[in-house]
């Protein structure tokens, strides 16, 4: 009877997050027994930037329907500007509310950049639309590293030089130091506020594709003339979806940086690489399928390292494995047999009976 009072939407989002809370208590359990090892410890945090990311983008690429590479763009602007904060308070303000206030800040200096970025950018379309996105990405790495700022008795100082240009006093610091990007940032992620972190992304994603701006979102998707024609403002709605996904990703950035003792703006954390390897995520996991999101960017993050005992055949292993993925979520055999044996189809039984 209770299933029967609960409608689709609600359930397949009962499921998603039930699905987060399983595996976080499993891992905890496993920890716990100790039974996960040192370096898979360290994969926790990573594991819910990573979902946190996928997330975030699915909601341009697969509700909104725009490739955008410049994610890790925003997740770079959320970092500095988290941490930056941090290391102005970190003598001044408890622990629990600067990482709070850290997060905030992160979202809403992403999301600054993404209306600055959204507005000239989403009215180009496809491959266009790519280049610039991706090219914001790498400006803003490479902006952080020229970047010196410092503080002392007389407030802040900017430069674009070096440290010396700063003009700091003796009891003076730089806080970002160009390439050597932020030391010291307080270590205030865990395992347990990242997947806090997950939930309250999947509560705001989901809740906004099921909601009436979602849908308008979607109609511009599959088709923008027609969703124009109905009086749908396309302008004002990809640049919320674009707007929240670069806040989102912000947050992961905060979530990144209080998990480092150093930060700073190489390629291989906010780079290309890093914006293809979080698209990559959210195609294996279906464009447009948020749960797939999540266990995407789970397995795909977890294998190298399940694997790395394997190491004569371990990308072999892996390259095998998206192979796969990308069968099952594509192919329409398998779309079929998915959608046939779905946990969906098994509630509808349930609730037959």
């Amino acid at each position: 009877m209770f299933m029967k009072k609960i409608n689709k939407t609600t359930r397949y989002n009962m499921i998603t997050y039930a699905i987060v809370v399983i595996a976080y208590a499993i891992v905890m359990l496993l920890g716990a027994a100790g039974h996960i090892s040192s370096l898979m410890e360290g994969l926790l945090v990573p594991l819910c930037i990573y979902v946190i990311l996928a997330v975030s983008l699915n909601l341009v690429v697969g509700i909104l329907g725009e490739l955008s590479l410049g994610h890790a763009g925003f997740m770079c602007v959320g970092a500095f500007a988290g941490s930056f904060f941090s290391m102005c308070t970190k003598e001044t303000m408890p622990d629990g509310l600067r990482f709070l206030l850290a997060l905030i800040i992160g979202a809403a200096v992403a999301a600054l950049f993404g209306i600055l970025i959204g507005i000239p950018v989403l009215r180009l379309k496809g491959d266009y639309l790519a280049i610039v996105t991706l090219a914001f990405g790498e400006i803003i790495k490479n902006l952080m590293n020229v970047l010196y700022i410092g503080r002392d008795e007389a407030g802040f100082h900017f430069s674009m030089k070096d440290t010396l240009s700063l003009g700091l006093s003796p009891e003076g610091k730089a806080i970002i130091n160009g390439p050597q990007g932020i030391t010291g940032t307080p270590h205030d992620s865990n395992f347990t506020i990242g997947v806090l972190l997950i939930l309250l992304t999947l509560f705001i994603i989901l809740n906004l594709i099921h909601s009436r701006d979602g849908r308008a979102i979607m109609a511009i998707r599959d088709n923008r003339i027609a969703a124009e024609s109905i009086g749908i403002n396309v302008t004002r709605y990809k640049l919320m979806a674009f707007t929240l996904s670069a806040s989102i990703a912000g947050i992961a950035g905060v979530l990144y940086a209080h998990n480092l003792s150093t930060l700073t703006a190489l390629p291989k954390n906010f780079g290309y690489n890093m914006s293809i390897m979080i698209l990559v995520f959210v195609v294996l996991g279906g464009i447009g399928n948020i749960r797939g999101s999540v266990i995407s960017a789970v397995v795909l993050t977890l294998l190298p390292e399940l694997l790395r005992g394997l190491s004569d055949y371990r990308m072999l292993i892996y390259a095998v494995v998206l192979i796969v993925m990308m069968l099952f979520n594509w192919s329409p055999k398998a779309v079929e047999l998915r959608e046939r044996y779905s946990l969906k189809r098994l509630f509808h039984l349930t609730t037959k009976e």
